[in-house]
């Protein structure tokens, strides 16, 4: 799944080379995850328009359009964008095109058809489901610890659920939380009821310090890739049965509802 990290890195590459580049045709392949209009209306609106802005919400990429439309793209957990020239090969599940004047296209392909996508009138993001209900962004400036620690407070689960629910902060997901509960030195099955105020400091230190390095690794390193999933550099999550790079134990991996999750016995009991 394109985390916070991932995302801004698409922005930011998106801003810089597609800005006031109009859509001269689009393609829909796979209408599936088009929730908003329908497939037909979804062409018929974007064709003609031109870029003009890039935003990012929660695990939402958000295009402007000059005729006043909003791209919602929510890519889940198989999604991806795909640019380059109109001539190179598309990806498989490649869901829809934009076909820009520059003789390139901006692709979105879907290997499972999860991600979910809508178009909206800019300001009118509210008819997205459930997009009233995400928290402050994790890397909010206005985040300070004291308004972490009130936000927590609310949820009372596994410090693993509540990092990955947007209803907390939005923009973490499956593999960041890993890496910032392995910074904090906590156990992913922890109850948040159970922690001191010295670990619920930790774990605000590092769910900033983790995503802040991420952002800054991702953004040199994607590019015009913007397809790319760069994870390798993550310590802990994707590296079940290798070892720890703190101790040097064996990290374990437990998958459960689709979700993989690695931690250290030793450095997170």
């Amino acid at each position: 799944m394109p985390e916070l990290p991932d995302l801004e890195a698409i922005q930011d590459f998106i801003l810089a080379e597609l800005t006031g580049v109009a859509v001269t045709e689009v393609l829909v392949l796979h209408p599936i995850p088009i929730r908003l209009p329908t497939p037909g209306e979804f062409g018929d609106r974007l064709r003609g328009q031109t870029l003009q802005g890039v935003r990012r919400r929660g695990k939402f990429l958000l295009l402007d359009f000059s005729a006043g439309d909003t791209l919602a793209v929510n890519p889940m957990l198989t999604g991806r964008f795909q640019y380059g020239a109109t001539g190179e090969r598309r990806k498989p599940r490649t869901c829809f095109i934009l076909r820009l004047a520059n003789g390139h296209d901006l692709r979105y392909f879907d290997s499972k058809l999860m991600g979910k996508r809508y178009l909206v009138e800019q300001g009118s993001e509210v008819q997205i489901p459930r997009w009233e209900e995400m928290g402050p962004e994790a890397l909010d400036p206005e985040m300070t610890l004291e308004i972490f620690i009130r936000r927590l407070r609310r949820h009372p689960g596994q410090l693993k659920n509540i990092l990955i629910n947007d209803t907390f902060l939005a923009g973490i997901g499956n593999a960041y939380a890993d890496e910032i509960l392995f910074a904090a030195g906590l156990y992913p099955y922890r109850r948040r009821v159970s922690l001191t105020p010295q670990e619920t400091g930790a774990l605000y230190q590092a769910m900033v310090g983790v995503l802040t390095d991420a952002k800054a690794i991702v953004a040199a390193r994607m590019g015009e890739q913007i397809h790319l999933k760069i994870r390798d550099f993550l310590k802990i999550h994707g590296k079940g049965g290798k070892p720890c790079p703190a101790c040097g134990g064996t990290i374990s991996q437990i998958t459960a509802n689709q979700r993989i999750t690695n931690y250290c016995r030793r450095c997170q009991q």
